[in-house]
């Protein structure tokens, strides 16, 4: 795979990034790190704390406090906070909601991509996805990608997972797109050196396609 042993991949909700990423690592026979799923799970013990997600010494308290652990096999990803399995919780509306004001807190991130660069280092050959993958984490990746994909396409993915009101979805994800490139720790924004590409019109298999061609690995 010309030596290729980190793949970045970065975007916005619903750009596809998840099924992609978990694809494109089975494909390669590498491991797969969701970092956003760890946001998720901070979020989730914040909650169930019953802190308030915009109270920033308390909810870097509780993300001091906690114990993550994080499956990277793409065929069986998982997340436990303190041994409890919140795989499904974590992407409920409640977390969803709160989830963009808990990932902004410094010591949040922190602690998170310190976390993150330490399951990269472990697993060797990894795609990696997030919203800071290729600008902060792991800023010398082999490959960079950047997702995108119109609102209106996004919401219709999520709406159609999660059996919500496509209108309301854009709306929320109009709202999260906000705040997460607006924040002053480690904003979402495109690599200057990141493949930036538009899913809008593709399927998950043309995006799988396109990535391995960039890797130079036959499909």
């Amino acid at each position: 795979m010309n030596g290729v042993c980190v793949v970045a991949v970065d975007g916005p909700s619903g750009s596809g990034k998840s099924t992609v990423s978990r694809r494109l690592a089975a494909a390669l026979e590498a491991r797969y790190l969701d970092t956003g799923a760890m946001y998720r799970a901070v979020t989730w013990a914040v909650l169930e704390a019953g802190v308030d997600p915009h109270d920033r010494i308390e909810v870097a308290r509780v993300a001091e406090s906690v114990r993550l652990e994080i499956g990277i096999d793409p065929d069986r990803p998982f997340v436990r906070v303190n041994g409890v399995p919140v795989d499904g919780p974590i992407r409920g509306p409640e977390v969803t909601r709160a989830v963009s004001a808990v990932s902004a807190v410094p010591d949040v991130r922190a602690l998170m991509v310190a976390q993150q660069r330490a399951l990269i280092l472990s697993a060797g050959r990894i795609v990696v996805e997030g919203r800071d993958i290729g600008t902060v984490v792991v800023p010398d990746a082999d490959l960079k990608v950047y997702l995108t994909a119109s609102v209106d396409e996004r919401a219709r993915r999520r709406s159609l997972e999660h059996a919500t009101d496509q209108s309301a979805t854009a709306a929320d994800l109009t709202r999260r797109d906000k705040l997460d490139s607006s924040r002053a720790a480690d904003p979402l924004r495109r690599a200057d050196d990141a493949v930036e590409l538009d899913t809008t019109r593709l399927g998950i298999d043309e995006v799988v396609t396109r990535l391995r061609e960039m890797l130079g690995v036959a499909a």
